[in-house]
């Protein structure tokens, strides 16, 4: 397995720094926002809203639930700020992979030191 690695040692590392990359591109893109409403779209959505609202309020009378909305939107922000590091991540890490498979080792310096001494 050690030989297989060090064999291809430069393909996995441009091949998983490529896949990274892709992964978080993809990502990102997947989960930003959509572009903003318009205006008609706006007023349509508040109409519905308070056509809604008055017709909630005359067929029954309500009961309060307990809210659960705050522990939701901690919730919610948790989970975005876990996808914006982990894609941070994965960028990093596959531009560090393709850096690293383009930099070529020194080894005619190592091997001059080990003959000098």
């Amino acid at each position: 397995m050690k030989e297989i690695f060090l064999k291809n040692k430069i393909l996995i590392f441009r091949t998983l720094g490529s896949l990274m990359l892709i992964v978080g591109f993809a990502i990102y893109f997947w989960t930003t926002p959509k572009e903003a409403l318009t205006q008609n779209e706006i007023a349509a959505a508040n109409v519905a809203r308070m056509e809604a609202s008055v017709l909630r309020g005359s067929s029954s009378t309500t009961v309060s639930k307990p809210s659960s909305t705050k522990f939701l939107k901690e919730f919610k922000e948790a989970q975005k700020k876990q996808v914006r590091y982990f894609v941070i991540l994965t960028m990093i890490f596959g531009a560090g992979f393709l850096v690293y498979s383009f930099i070529k080792p020194n080894r005619d310096k190592k091997t001059k030191l080990d003959s000098e001494q």
